[in-house]
């Protein structure tokens, strides 16, 4: 599923995202992504950790689903809600 992820970056990154999209005829999204993924590989390699072993798991929480559910719900209620007061 993909999410939307908002990031403060340079003009120049920016250009470069669009370049290569346009030249490799792909997406900004798969740019980025591809960019993300190498990078993340690099990492891995050089500080023998696996990126993807340590976030597995961060889905389990101490709650139950409706709890989770509920404080979401809550959460964007009061979002919708507190520039109308």
């Amino acid at each position: 599923m993909d999410k939307v992820l908002s990031a403060r970056v340079d003009d120049s990154i920016l250009n470069k995202i669009s370049i290569l999209s346009r030249e490799l005829h792909t997406s900004k999204k798969n740019v980025i992504e591809s960019a993300i993924n190498l990078f993340a590989k690099k990492v891995e390699q050089e500080l023998n950790v696996d990126v993807f072993d340590l976030t597995c798991g961060s889905w389990q929480r101490s709650e139950s689903t409706d709890e989770t559910v509920q404080a979401a719900r809550k959460a964007f209620r009061n979002s919708m809600t507190r520039h109308h007061q």
